[in-house]
């Protein structure tokens, strides 16, 4: 019995980061440099069209552990649009999901001339998701609800934010999921009420050719489970003559915890906490991130932690960059 409540609290704890979400979830990709991943209303905020490229691993050595893909592509359209694609192959265990989101963004500035920043930006996404479940390794005792095959449904949703940019400040609200859709691969066990609320907020201190400093936080709510997690993050800059160099680290802990019987210690409560260090490096137009994840607390599912690899590219940069310290939009 023991055993069987740890092995549910693992999975309970273990929900943010380790099963796959139905859209694209949110980890700490934000932070390389990619904010337009779970913001639309960054789509061509910035003064160069932005490529990028992440791959995440976890739990290296364990079969079917959750992978997840990303490829996404933003940038300005006209004087006051913006425009962008990602698209994505998410995967835990038997289940999948792959979808595409295509996003329109809106872009005010208020500023007295191109280099000062002062930018109110609105976007919207729309977005395909095909999620899929794998009956054809089940095996085991006749099931009336197991079918043996690959099960699959797909569905449209869409996301919807704003940005504001002003000189070394940033703030960015979204709500992921807006829809109420109604899937049937769960039947009965599923939600048709995916929406997911986060708020960013951040400012950048230093001056330009020396290091600066990136405190951030993000916040997340889910409006189904009532679930809330808090991310409180730091970044510095290091200029150099090719580019710059930037680490950073997020400590991600949520609010809700679940309880499960500690040995003689009775009954103990663990909430969901892990570090993130990223370390990274602009060479000219080029990007390269690299970032680790370790989960915290006596009750985990395995020891190992999480990786990813984030590389990007700047296109059709303007000649003159804002003058601020924002890395997200110079």
């Amino acid at each position: 019995m023991k055993f069987k409540i740890r092995v549910l609290l693992i999975f309970l704890i273990s929900s943010y980061f380790s099963y796959s979400q139905e859209g694209i979830p949110v980890y700490s990709d934000y932070l390389s440099d990619n904010y337009y991943l779970i913001h639309p209303s960054m789509a061509g905020a910035a003064n160069c069209a932005k490529i990028r490229l992440t791959a995440r691993k976890q739990w290296f050595g364990q079969e079917d552990a959750p992978t997840l893909q990303t490829l996404s592509f933003n940038g300005r359209v006209g004087e006051r649009s913006g425009a962008g694609i990602i698209v994505f192959n998410d995967k835990n265990g038997y289940h999948s999901q792959k979808g595409v989101k295509l996003t329109y963004a809106h872009h005010i500035m208020f500023s007295r001339d191109e280099i000062d920043l002062n930018q109110l930006s609105f976007g919207i996404s729309g977005g395909l998701i095909q999620s899929q479940l794998d009956e054809t390794k089940f095996g085991g005792t006749f099931d009336p609800i197991v079918f043996g095959s690959i099960q699959k449904d797909s569905y449209f949703n869409m996301d919807i934010g704003a940005s504001y940019n002003f000189m070394d400040f940033y703030a960015h609200a979204t709500v992921q999921g807006l829809l109420e859709t109604r899937r049937e691969l769960y039947t009965e066990y599923e939600s048709d009420n995916l929406r997911k609320f986060l708020l960013s907020v951040g400012y950048v201190f230093g001056k330009n050719n020396s290091i600066t400093w990136e405190p951030s936080i993000l916040f997340q709510y889910f409006d189904k489970t009532k679930e809330k997690t808090l991310d409180l993050n730091i970044k510095a800059y290091k200029s150099m003559d090719f580019g710059s160099l930037w680490a950073a680290l997020s400590y991600r802990r949520g609010f809700d915890g679940a309880q499960y019987l500690a040995g003689n210690n009775g009954v103990a409560s663990q909430k969901l906490q892990f570090f993130t260090p990223i370390v990274g490096v602009n060479f000219k137009n080029f990007m390269f991130a690299y970032t680790y994840s370790q989960v915290m607390g006596d009750v985990k599912f395995d020891t190992g932690g999480y990786h990813q690899i984030t590389l990007g590219i700047n296109l059709f940069c303007r000649k003159e960059r804002y003058d601020c310290n924002c890395p997200a939009v110079n």
